[in-house]
C-alpha cells in the first residue's frame, strides 16, 4: 500500500522523499510514476503539495554468523 506525504515550501521531490521515507534517486521514477503530472510542477513543489510515494522495501534479513570463542 502506497504512502502519502505532504510537501512544505521550498521542498524538492527528491528531497520530499529522502526526508520522509528514506527513498533515494532510485526511487524517483517509481514516485514520479505514481504522481502523474507531479514534474508539471517544476523543481520545487508547491507548498501543502500531496505526493503518494511506494511502499518502503523491506530490509532483508541479516544472515547470523556462529559465534566462536577465543578463550573457554
Amino acid at each position: 500500500m502506497a504512502d502519502t506525504v505532504t510537501a512544505r515550501a521550498g521542498d524538492t521531490l527528491d528531497e520530499l522523499v529522502w526526508r520522509t521515507c528514506a527513498l533515494g534517486p532510485a526511487d524517483l521514477p517509481g514516485v514520479i510514476a505514481l504522481n502523474p503530472g507531479i514534474a508539471n510542477a517544476g523543481p520545487v513543489l508547491p507548498a501543502g503539495t500531496i505526493v503518494t510515494v511506494p511502499p518502503a522495501p523491506t530490509a532483508p534479513a541479516t544472515p547470523t554468523r556462529d559465534l566462536i570463542q577465543l578463550w573457554d
